[in-house]
């Protein structure tokens, strides 16, 4: 009987998944999907290597729209119950997670019992709008099978080990004591490009890089020899770059300033800073930049502008934060997608030495500089699922 890893990444109102075969004592994927819309419209969609739509399905929410936790439940049910068919005769080896923050506690995978799943949920204040969403997998999951082994797989690991200057924040030490510090996000990701550019030029890869991994979450990090050294995301994923619904960097004095002359309370800053700020909240139009280069509102042109300023601009800091540029990766849905914007940041960043070959960049590379040009530039796919799959297994094994 073939042996699986189901790999999980919930999130508010979805959860993607992924279906691998250990093949030569590794993963191989056979099928991805994702149930979107729980809580209002439940929509299931899985799809094979090629693309090729296997199933879908709708089915309406549960009372009073059935989100949080239990709303994650039954999108697993129905996961589970498609992969039952699916799976062929395999049999789920584990099941691995994406969790947002593993705290000081854990810097890498883990094996979840109940012990892991309470300092989890303490970490909770610190990633409030995702923390939450994976434990809920994770409960769903130990509710209808609970003897199958789960793996927490941490968005925090990677950046661990870090300069401890890197880590810190101007606070007294007494918050540092608890917790409050610099963590980073984007984690999984940013360990696959490592590995990945190292594939592809190995030379480049030990040396000094700026990954750009650019969604609708966005974050930048400076890798040396495939390590992190510094990053744009710190204490919250509010951090560092505007997103497509975040803030990025602010001042702090700004929700000084809301709370005394608004009366905006924590619930509401919240929901301003996560959910109605970034692209979104500069444009008035649109969190999904193909709708922003479509739109002709100023508003939604100077959004843009804003996003490549700021990329620009962090590029420059983390090059100092490396001691210089080796290569520049640009990765997620806008990095691996959006020609505009890479070729934007690559001629901005032309002081640094970057040039691009623009028939290249269209092409989407992998590589989109000139053959020999230094810095060289890439665009390479991320791929989070196949490290939990590759952590999930590791775990289990023992290895």
């Amino acid at each position: 009987m073939n042996e699986l890893i189901l790999t999980l990444n919930a999130g508010s109102s979805s959860i993607k998944f992924a279906l691998y075969e250990i093949v030569d004592d590794a993963p191989t994927v056979r099928v991805k999907g994702q149930v979107e819309g729980i809580g209002t419209a439940p929509h299931f969609v899985a799809k094979d290597t090629q693309g090729r739509l296997l199933a879908e399905s709708y089915w309406e929410p549960g009372p009073a729209g059935a989100g949080g936790g239990q709303g994650h439940a039954r999108a697993f049910k129905r996961i589970w119950g498609w992969l039952a068919d699916a799976a062929g005769g395999g049999s789920i080896l584990a099941v691995g997670h994406r969790v947002g923050h593993g705290g000081e506690t854990y810097a890498e995978p883990v094996l979840v019992d109940a012990q892991v799943l309470e300092v989890l949920t303490g970490l909770i204040p610190l990633v409030p709008l995702h923390q939450p969403n994976n434990l809920a997998a994770i409960r769903a999951v130990a509710a209808d099978h609970p003897d199958l082994p789960q793996v927490a797989c941490f968005d925090t690991g990677f950046h661990r080990g870090r300069a401890k200057v890197t880590e810190q924040l101007g606070l007294p030490r007494a918050l540092l004591a608890r917790g409050v510090k610099r963590y980073g996000f984007h984690g999984l990701s940013y360990e696959y490009i490592a590995g990945r550019l190292h594939e592809l030029a190995p030379e480049v890869a030990q040396g000094r890089v700026v990954v750009a991994h650019l969604g609708s979450g966005a974050s930048m990090t400076a890798m040396v020899g495939g390590r992190s050294v510094d990053t744009t995301m710190s204490f919250s994923a509010l951090d560092g770059l505007p997103m497509g619904t975040r803030c990025g960097v602010l001042d702090a004095g700004v929700i000084l300033y809301l709370m005394r002359e608004d009366g905006l309370g924590v619930a509401e800053l919240e929901d301003l800073l996560y959910k109605r700020s970034g692209l979104l909240g500069l444009s008035g139009v649109s969190n999904d930049l193909r709708d922003l280069h479509a739109s002709e509102d100023p508003a939604a042109a100077e959004a843009i502008d804003y996003f490549c300023y700021r990329i620009g601009q962090t590029l420059g800091a983390l090059c100092a934060a490396g001691g210089g540029l080796d290569a520049l990766v640009f990765t997620a849905g806008v990095g691996e997608n959006d020609a505009e914007i890479r070729a934007r940041v690559c001629r901005d960043a032309a002081w640094l030495g970057i040039r691009l070959d623009d028939a290249a960049n269209q092409r989407r590379g992998p590589r989109i500089s000139p053959v020999g040009a230094t810095p060289s530039v890439w665009v390479i796919p991320t791929d989070e699922e196949a490290m939990i799959a590759r952590h999930t297994l590791r775990v289990v094994r023992g290895r």
